[in-house]
């Protein structure tokens, strides 16, 4: 009997020991079954998704439309975020409008990183530009060109204020 009554001593102990998680999930069944049934309603909303966006596809032959665009470029490591190149190209546009009070050196410093800055965001967006191949008013007319198309693709820089003049070196 000494037998029975040790695995009646364990079974009472596993019970005393189990006895609060039985009453947590006791009280908390209406959570857990909400949270399965959530998590149910979301996969199949998921599922409904991934199949209507592949009808889509389908329906407008997408791979067709993307299969000219190198999609690498975007994943490379040396790649700058664009709105880091917005935020720069703004500072810089700053920059380059109140020279006046600048060294000529200073001041196609600034020009030469903000057309730097306008060459990565052209090339992260996909935007034919010529600005390493002009220079004097060439130049500056293409920058306004990009200028409008960087505008046009969404990402705002300073305008040239009506008052600014241009420098002579």
């Amino acid at each position: 009997m000494e037998v029975g009554q040790g695995l009646l001593l364990a079974l009472a102990i596993l019970a005393v020991c189990c006895l609060p998680a039985l009453f947590a999930l006791l009280f908390c069944a209406d959570e857990i079954i909400d949270r399965v049934a959530c998590g149910w309603a979301e996969w199949r909303e998921q599922r409904r998704e991934r199949r209507t966006i592949a009808r889509l596809d389908r329906a407008i032959e997408a791979e067709a439309l993307t299969r000219d665009i190198d999609l690498t470029e975007f994943d490379r490591d040396g790649r700058r975020p664009l709105d880091q190149l917005a935020t720069d190209l703004r500072r810089l546009g700053g920059h380059r409008l109140a020279a006046a009070d600048r060294s000529v050196v200073w001041h196609g410093a600034v020009i030469e990183a903000y057309d730097e800055r306008l060459r990565a965001a052209c090339r992260a967006l996909g935007i034919d530009e010529h600005l390493a191949e002009l220079d004097g008013v060439d130049r500056e007319i293409e920058r306004v060109r990009v200028e409008g198309l960087l505008h046009a693709a969404g990402l705002t820089l300073p305008a040239a204020r009506a008052a600014h003049h241009q420098r002579h070196r």
